[in-house]
Formats: structure tokens, sequence, C-alpha cells
């Protein structure tokens, strides 16, 4: 398959508007030789998973420079990787993170495979990031489809299927489009086109090197595409957070959540279970131990993927060593910021200490 006019447009777009991302090969840099590091590659795909590119960019930093390579990521401690990662949300990604760096180090030679086939039989790697790793750090031909993929090709063709019901005919479009010249640069130029130009709302179609082939700018519908099917309502649950802090150093009793499920292996303050027909009024029954635990005017308010969480926040001052809780241990004030606390359980603490 040889470049069509589309793609070559799109590519000639590409090469003039690029954007500069740590983790990317700029056509220049391409051009005169340089190939994208498959490791920072696949860390980056990992890394952007239901999150943006401005969020991710620091966390990506953080990580390169702390592992710079595969086979470093392997030698860390997984408790270090999650605390690099807290914040970051999505803490099954970490866990994968940490099992797929090890089973490259140890069973690829530090050398990530370069096929889709290959590289799904890896943790934490599922098609979408197949396709883009095959593609990007190697030049596979392979339909690679995000979330801006999806809305670009979706009013190129006019596509106007629901979502999810539409991926199967984004991803044959996208598969027919992608050269076999530089493919990895075409995924990147389409992904680029959704991010700056072809947006959500108020589309740039003015300056899009597709317009004048676009579907869904000629028909007006482009703004209404792609159709999503409707949201289902998201359940609240509801619990209680106890934040202890030592009256004598201001240390906060933290434990580790267990390693599978909702933010495994993240640290927390103890707290009762979470549930839609929890009982406020149990919840100083549920303490860890007894104390004078003060209710904070503030509660914590929250939304994971399939649920919003509304917790109810004590605190109280006490003697560390009457709390002396197993498997939980004193956060000095000055290791809290390091310690692998997810967003929710740094907004309790926000509850509890300011």
């Amino acid at each position: 398959m040889s470049n069509t006019p589309l793609s070559s447009s799109l590519l000639d777009w590409y090469d003039r508007h690029a954007r500069s991302l740590p983790w990317r090969v700029s056509p220049e840099n391409r051009r005169l030789g340089e190939v994208p590091d498959p490791y920072r590659i696949w860390l980056s795909e990992v890394m952007l998973q239901q999150t943006t590119v401005a969020a991710v960019k620091s966390y990506f930093e953080i990580f390169t420079r702390t592992w710079p390579t595969v086979n470093d990521l392997a030698a860390a401690d997984e408790e270090d990787v999650m605390k690099a990662w807290a914040g970051l949300g999505y803490y099954s990604r970490a866990r994968n993170l940490k099992k797929c760096a090890d089973l490259v180090a140890q069973d690829y030679g530090g050398q990530f495979p370069d096929t889709e086939d290959a590289l799904l039989k890896l943790p934490g790697i599922g098609p979408y990031t197949a396709a883009a790793i095959a593609t990007i750090a190697f030049d596979r031909h392979a339909a690679v489809v995000d979330g801006n993929v999806e809305r670009v090709l979706s009013r190129l063709k006019t596509i106007e299927t629901p979502l999810p019901g539409a991926k199967p005919e984004i991803k044959a479009v996208m598969a027919e489009l992608t050269p076999e010249d530089r493919p990895g640069d075409f995924a990147q130029a389409v992904m680029d086109l959704g991010a700056t130009l072809c947006t959500p709302k108020k589309p740039a179609c003015a300056l899009c090197p597709w317009w004048e082939d676009c579907q869904g700018h000629a028909s007006g519908l482009a703004e209404t595409l792609p159709r999503k099917a409707p949201k289902t309502k998201k359940p609240t649950r509801y619990g209680a957070a106890f934040v202890a802090v030592d009256r004598t150093s201001g240390a906060v009793l933290l434990r580790r959540r267990p390693p599978e499920g909702l933010l495994g292996g993240m640290s927390e303050v103890p707290g009762t279970h979470w549930a839609e027909d929890f009982d406020l009024e149990t919840s100083l029954t549920l303490a860890p131990f007894p104390a004078d635990w003060r209710k904070c005017m503030a509660e914590v308010k929250h939304t994971f993927t399939h649920f919003h969480l509304m917790l109810t926040v004590y605190q109280a001052e006490v003697a560390a060593a009457t709390a002396g809780l197993e498997d939980c241990w004193w956060s000095l004030p000055e290791a809290v910021p390091g310690e692998a606390l997810p967003t929710v359980m740094r907004k309790v603490l926000g509850a509890a200490l300011d």
C-alpha cells in the first residue's frame, strides 16, 4: 500500500506542525536517522491511557530520569514505582508497568518485541497500545485508534454509528489510510490533527489539511461527530476515612491497600469500606482504634471510572504508641508528599490537616 493523497497531505502537514513531546522523535530528526526508543514509546502510551498529555509530561520526565531504561525499571523496587506514579490514577497501570518491565528484562533481554502479536502478550498491553508501540517505535503497519483518531475519522467519513459501536468501522478506515511508508509518523499525525485542529468543539476546519475531503465538514455535521451512546448514570458510594496524627511529631498513620483491585498497592489512611448503602451513622464504630475523633467540616468528593465517592473524614491527635496497628506506619510530615498516595487520599489529608 503506497501513500494515498490523503496520507501524503497529512504527513506534509505533520512535517511542519508536529507537536514537540518528550517521548517523540520529531520528523526532522527521523529524517536525520534518529529512531524512537521503544521503552519511551511504551512508557508514554501506558501513561497516556485515560490521561491527558499535559498531565503525563512531568510524570514521564521523572520516570525516564529515575529509570532511563526498561532494565532500570525492572530493577526498581515496586513501592518506589508506585510512589512515582501516585496522582496519575488508574493504578493497575503502574502495577502492570512493573510486571511488563520485569518480563521484558528477564525474557527478552531488555528489548521490546516489535510485532503487535508479541506485544499483546505482555502485561498491561492491549490492542491499542500494541498497535501504537509497533507502529510508532518499529514502523510496523498497524491501525492505531485513540480518541483523537476516532473523532478525526468519524468526521472525515461521516461515521454516524455511536461509539463504541463505531470502533470497527473507524479502525478499518485507519488501516486503509495508514501508509506503508512512515506509518508511525502517520499515526502520530492523525493524533496531532485531533489534538490541535479537529478538536471536540469548534474545530479549526479552515486550517485542516483534509478539509476539502472531509465529509463531516461538507455536510455541516463535523462538530456533532463522533456520536456517542448515552452514558449510564454513575452510582455514588459512601464511606469514612480516619486521619490519625501523632501529637508529638505530626506524623500521619498510613497503611497499604491490597495489591489487587481498585487503587491496589497504594497507600491510604485507615478507613471503612465504600458502599452505596453505607450507614454514615455507624462511621465512628468502625474507627481503627479508640480516640477523640473529630468530624471534619469538609467532605471529600472524588470520581472514579464507574462511581462517585463521598467520604466523611475524621481526625484525631494521638500518641503514636497508643495506635499500634498491624501493617501500618507513621509517615512524618516531610515524608508524606513522597508516599504512594492516590489523589483521593491526598484530598482526605487536605480535608483533615488544612
